[in-house]
């Protein structure tokens, strides 16, 4: 995970500057669309680095529930893994 961490982190500071760079943008009175352009792509990589997250969610958390064979906490990380689907969708 550590490797996969470091990656997670790496995007996740990319994106922070974006937000930086955007914000700056916002000062500069630069173009509207040239801002939204660049805000669709700090969505677009928020949203790659949500699923990256969720993969190694599953990849570990969840694997380790279904493995160990304890039914309250297979029951529990489903629960929240429905709870997160709900919250996307609504």
């Amino acid at each position: 995970m550590s490797k996969r961490k470091a990656e997670i982190l790496n995007r996740l500071k990319r994106i922070e500057g974006q937000v930086r760079g955007v914000a700056q943008m916002v000062t500069d009175d630069r173009y509207c669309i040239d801002i939204l352009h660049q805000i669709q792509a700090i969505k677009a990589a928020l949203g790659r680095a949500e699923s990256e997250i969720l993969k190694d969610h599953a990849a570990c958390c969840v694997s380790e529930a279904i493995a160990n064979g304890d039914a309250d906490e297979q029951r529990a990380k489903f629960s929240e893994l429905i709870d997160l689907f709900e919250k996307v969708k609504g």
